[in-house]
């Protein structure tokens, strides 16, 4: 016997909405044409929550709710534009942008920049908080890509498509807070990895400048992440 996903109703910006069990306030809102901020999350791969721009207003829920990782419930009521998120938003951006080196006008991204359209999507005209400049190597060893951990947002796309959907597992965190950064295999030059198969997925879905093709000039890295659903679609038929 099939069985069905049972529909629940739900209250978002005090419109009646409904979705189906299992579906997180993301999924629900974008069906309902309610806009959520994102920049960790993309169609294909595994949510989790890793930017906190999707930052959502449960009532009854002491704290903020990530709306990409929370399933809906049956009568609950969220608010995902309030000015108290407003300015968490512009807050958390602020943050990704002290704790790294993003400057715009030297970025093989910029105009095509997913963290550079957010801030101006909420309106965040300056950074509050003071710049740590960290100094991190590039690492040029690969033949076709180039990574610049000083641009990384720790969004963990490159590390979800290269397991999810590439297979390799090539990349993945190493380090706490500000020092974190993202590494392939065991922390080795990324032309000395034995796991990497250069398709370049990783390169495709990264948000920023912090990987990109040899080869471009400043504003020339456009990225294409069309591929990502109907890669996911595919394998899950197999």
């Amino acid at each position: 016997m099939i069985k069905r996903a049972r529909v629940k109703t739900l209250k978002i910006n005090r419109i009646d909405v409904s979705g189906k069990s299992g579906q997180t306030i993301l999924q629900v809102a974008r069906d309902a044409g309610i806009y959520i901020p994102t920049l960790c999350e993309l169609d294909g791969l595994t949510d989790v929550g890793a930017c906190r721009m999707c930052l959502v207003e449960v009532v009854g829920q002491r704290k903020l709710i990530s709306a990409c990782t929370f399933k809906i419930k049956e009568g609950m009521e969220v608010f995902t534009d309030s000015e108290k998120l407003q300015k968490y938003r512009k807050q958390i951006l602020s943050m990704m942008f002290a704790e790294r080196n993003h400057t715009c006008s030297v970025c093989v991204s910029n105009g095509h920049c997913e963290l550079q359209a957010m801030a101006k999507k909420v309106g965040m005209n300056y950074v509050e908080f003071p710049y740590v400049f960290p100094h991190f190597d590039l690492d040029a060893t690969h033949r076709r890509f180039i990574s610049d951990p000083n641009r990384c947002i720790l969004c963990t796309r490159c590390v979800r498509v290269c397991d999810e959907i590439e297979g390799a597992h090539t990349w993945d965190r190493m380090g706490r807070g500000i020092e974190t950064t993202v590494i392939t295999d065991f922390a080795e030059k990324w032309g000395d990895s034995e796991t990497c198969t250069s398709c370049g997925k990783c390169v495709q879905v990264c948000p920023t400048g912090a990987l990109s093709e040899k080869g471009v000039s400043v504003a020339e890295m456009a990225k294409q992440k069309e591929f990502l659903p109907y890669l996911k679609s595919n394998r899950d038929k197999k």
